[in-house]
């Protein structure tokens, strides 16, 4: 995925250029639904940046295709127990 398109410049993104992804189509990255995001998670499978890449999209809230070799259903899960970690180590704090 050329992520330099997908990329709005609001932060450094100086990992793109050696993303795994540069130079494969975007549409793999963003199947339509139901579509299976085998192909497009195997290229992010072994990527030097995976992890910056998935959290770009967890920042930056995206909502559609597969970032850091995560679709978004799992994006959420994450985001999701991220949100009950914090909480608990908040109330283990107090």
């Amino acid at each position: 995925m050329n992520m330099n398109l997908l990329l709005d410049g609001k932060q450094d993104q100086g990992w793109q250029t050696q993303a795994n992804c540069m130079g494969v189509d975007p549409d793999l990255f963003f199947p339509e639904r139901g579509a299976s995001t085998k192909e497009a998670k195997e290229v992010c499978r072994g990527c030097v940046v995976q992890n910056d890449c998935l959290e770009y999209a967890l920042a930056n809230g995206e909502k559609f295709g597969i970032w850091g070799g995560m679709s978004e259903r799992e994006r959420r899960r994450l985001r999701r127990a991220r949100a009950l970690e914090r909480r608990t180590i908040a109330v283990s704090a107090s």
